[in-house]
């Protein structure tokens, strides 16, 4: 779907259109429920034929307002929000997949979500491969089983920095009749719209830039409406076949382009319940009215440190997807030519002894377990949120052991600089 007006307009007035003496700022429908003065117009709701509100753990009014502005700022057909980006993904994956499925997954993505996907997902009898992003087709084409589902992978990789090659992956998926699944939430929509390059759905940790201030955690998942389900009926019977729990409706015949999204809530949502809470939602639409402004400035920020960094004798190497040199610069200059993320990795020559070091002397920069957020902070992954991993599976990982993730906020680019330099020092 084509956007209709500049995605900086979406970003402050998408999804809440107020009518004659409405409230201006999107309300908090902070209720559980929601009164009906029939039995029958509450039934109907019940029964998928009517369209509105009864129990917030299904939908809410300032929930689907936020859904509907990322849902157009992404160029999608339908979106839901759920109660972090891990969320976002468990039901992204499981609304297609079950017992005796199979995923095909970038390795490089966030621990958290490799562990969902391997481990995890692995004990509900769903199997997963991992796949080098960076192998040819020939070589991932081999990663494809009978049973494939969907494909998964991140548009940036957190923290590896692989930018992937979208087109080459929804080539792939599509020639095996799956989606192609992409988290966004590195580049944002400001970045890369990666349903324009042929993914299938686009999901988000909403927790990162899009709050973009560190206060609320939350997901979102958005579908594009171009998966033709019922040319892959048989490998989609979720979707295609009734369903017995809503007196045998068929989703892509009731709703179309908005089947997938309409499954995830009917079904996901009202059985596994991880909603987002109307205040964070409205925390979240505050957070996205300045997205277009603040990721200019992250990315101008990490591009100078960055560079900084590279002319450092005491740093073994930098990965930047912004800066000429890096492995995925002419990847990320094809779909993202306004800038990447405010995230850096480097190493120091000191390996992982010397990076503990460096971290405990920063103080512009914060050590936290979270990224992509207005204040500069680090984390060193394989200490903390790769903990789980071996040093081997940290570079099939595409994590080395003594990398520093510094994820670069929107101060003043000298003042971070100074810092990392007196760190250094």
């Amino acid at each position: 779907m084509a956007n209709p007006r500049a995605i900086e307009t979406t970003c402050i007035q998408g999804g809440w259109n107020p009518g004659n003496g409405q409230p201006r700022q999107l309300p908090i429908y902070q209720s559980t429920t929601f009164k009906y003065t029939s039995s029958e117009a509450m039934g109907k709701l019940f029964d998928l034929e009517a369209e509105g509100y009864f129990y917030t753990r299904l939908q809410n009014p300032t929930n689907d307002a936020v859904a509907a502005k990322i849902c157009e700022m992404e160029g999608g057909a339908a979106a839901m929000l759920t109660s972090s980006g891990q969320a976002a993904n468990f039901f992204a994956v499981i609304n297609i997949c079950s017992a005796g499925d199979h995923v095909v997954s970038s390795a490089t993505i966030y621990g958290g979500t490799s562990n969902l996907l391997t481990v995890t997902l692995k004990r509900f009898g769903i199997d997963v491969t991992l796949v080098d992003p960076d192998a040819s087709e020939e070589e991932l084409e081999k990663a494809f089983q009978p049973n494939t589902k969907c494909v998964f992978a991140e548009t940036i990789a957190n923290p590896a920095l692989v930018v992937l090659d979208i087109e080459k992956f929804a080539r792939l998926a599509h020639g095996h009749g799956v989606p192609l699944i992409i988290d966004n939430t590195f580049a944002t929509p400001i970045n890369c719209r990666p349903i324009e390059w042929g993914a299938d759905i686009v999901t988000h940790s909403t927790t990162k830039y899009m709050d973009g201030h560190g206060m609320t955690v939350g997901g979102c998942i958005v579908d594009s409406g171009n998966f033709d389900w019922n040319a892959y009926a048989d490998k989609f019977p979720g979707l295609t076949t009734p369903d017995e729990s809503y007196h045998g409706i068929i989703y892509t015949e009731r709703f179309g382009k908005g089947a997938f999204i309409t499954k995830a809530t009917a079904q996901l949502m009202r059985d596994l319940g991880a909603i987002q809470s109307p205040q964070n939602a409205f925390l979240l639409n505050a957070g996205l009215e300045s997205l277009h402004l603040r990721v200019p400035r992250h990315c101008e920020n990490a591009r100078k440190v960055a560079e900084f960094l590279q002319g450092r004798d005491d740093v073994a190497w930098v990965k930047y997807p912004g800066l000429p040199g890096d492995k995925y610069h002419a990847l990320a200059e094809k779909y993202m030519p306004n800038g990447t993320c405010g995230v850096i990795s480097f190493g120091l020559k000191g390996g992982r002894q010397a990076a503990a070091a460096f971290m405990d002397k920063l103080k512009v920069a914060s050590i936290a377990t979270h990224v992509a957020d207005a204040r500069t902070c680090v984390l060193h992954p394989a200490s903390h949120t790769h903990r789980q991993l071996s040093d081997e599976q940290l570079i099939e990982a595409g994590v080395d052991p003594a990398m520093i993730r510094y994820s670069v906020g929107i101060e003043n680019a000298e003042d971070l600089i100074k810092d990392i330099e007196q760190a250094l020092a």
